[in-house]
């Protein structure tokens, strides 16, 4: 599995008891309401399948978490201060009012001029404005997203259209 297929809950803060029991920092609203039987850890730069036996939402942000074949709080201490992921098919799909700019991460960008520019890979948001970049060309592109350069987003397909302002790709070529 990439992480591109699946998204990042939290991370394991520490380990809690003698028996291998888990306490994960949760960074994704609404865990709760998720039904799973596995995750992912990543370890080493890779995100490695646990099977969960059990899991508790004591407060927010906080869960308590007991995996298949870690029994032990040395099993468990090896697995402190890794990041959590779930399978991306489990992540709930936000409401079209839902949906905000930074929500674009992933979307193609379609330029009135220039056609297909590639996928978005970052969105970072500045005090001025919204920045998103994308690899065209084989070079690394910025451009803004405001009402001045989007002309469209089409949620469903992950198409982002816009047109960018004259100049803005020679500089970046």
């Amino acid at each position: 599995m990439s992480k591109q297929e699946n998204f990042r809950i939290g991370t394991i803060s520490k380990t809690r008891g003698l028996k291998g029991e888990l306490q994960l920092y949760v960074e994704f609203d609404n865990l709760d309401a998720i039904k799973f039987n596995s995750l992912f850890i990543e370890i080493a730069g890779k995100q490695v399948p646990y099977f969960v036996a059990s899991i508790k939402y004591p407060m927010p942000n906080v869960g308590y978490l007991n995996l298949e074949d870690v029994d032990t709080i040395e099993k468990a201490s090896t697995l402190v201060k890794k990041d959590v992921y779930l399978a991306g098919k489990l992540k709930p799909k936000k409401k079209k009012e839902e949906f905000t700019l930074m929500d674009v991460k992933g979307f193609i960008a379609i330029d009135d001029n220039h056609g297909e520019l590639g996928e978005i890979t970052d969105v970072m948001e500045y005090p001025q404005q919204i920045i998103a970049t994308v690899r065209y060309n084989n070079r690394e592109v910025l451009f803004p997203l405001n009402e001045a350069t989007i002309k469209g987003i089409n949620t469903e397909d992950g198409e982002l259209y816009i047109e960018l302002p004259d100049g803005l790709l020679d500089v970046y070529m």
